[in-house]
């Protein structure tokens, strides 16, 4: 049943602070609920306002104050307001996103969440702040690997910061965690933070974990909030 979810994906694995990864007509459905960025950092995120649900992952994110977030049988997102890539303007890219999927979307087989995230991240970096929309990645850098608790179960993340041709900086975080509704299959979650005056603070890349719960396998599929 999960693999054949995965095919309905809603979100493109493969983003993380970068391309916007709603299909155009998601976007147009949501772009209504979007609220204005307040231009000062890290005042988006201060609480959760709502949720968006993985049906197939059994588990929902946080939408923080000044997000907005998309709901699938096999993924979800929240996301901070779009604007412009860097480096391919006619692409639209987020200051900051989380994209949760069951980790075999993007290939990965690993039996640990410890070997699910190390083995994401360097991908989760390309796609996130690679290619066109942010230049080449001139460096990366390990600045954070622990084991954390996410709804219930034993995760692990991992986080680099990143520099890229464009002059943008950037956080990419890899989270993985056996799903809390069924604890034989992996969920990856995948962030992408610029670092940024209109951007959250590099917390939020703590917070949205702590406050990723448990929801029901199956539930709300194309649900947008």
């Amino acid at each position: 049943t999960v693999v054949a979810a995965v095919v309905g994906l809603v979100v493109l694995a493969g983003i993380g602070g970068g391309v916007y990864a709603l299909t155009q007509d998601r976007a147009d459905d949501r772009a209504g609920s979007a609220q204005e960025d307040t231009g000062e950092r890290g005042a988006p995120g201060e609480g959760a306002a709502d949720a968006a649900t993985d049906g197939a992952s059994g588990i929902s994110l946080p939408v923080l104050e000044g997000w907005t977030g998309a709901s699938g049988e096999a993924g979800a997102q929240v996301t901070t307001r779009p604007y412009p890539c860097p480096g391919s303007p006619e692409l639209t890219c987020v200051r900051s996103g989380a994209f949760s999927m069951p980790a075999q979307a993007v290939g990965l087989t690993e039996k640990t969440a410890r070997a699910t995230a190390e083995a994401d991240i360097e991908a989760n970096t390309e796609e996130a702040y690679g290619g066109g929309t942010y230049g080449k990645i001139t460096s990366q850098e390990e600045v954070a690997a622990k084991a954390v608790t996410v709804a219930g179960q034993r995760g692990y993340l991992v986080r680099w910061k990143v520099e890229t041709a464009s002059g943008v900086e950037g956080y990419v975080q890899s989270l993985a965690f056996p799903s809390p509704a069924s604890p034989e299959l992996m969920v990856l979650v995948r962030f992408g933070l610029d670092d940024h005056p209109k951007a959250p603070k590099p917390t939020v890349l703590d917070q949205i974990p702590r406050a990723i719960q448990k929801a029901e396998l199956g539930t709300g599929p194309g649900r947008e909030v």
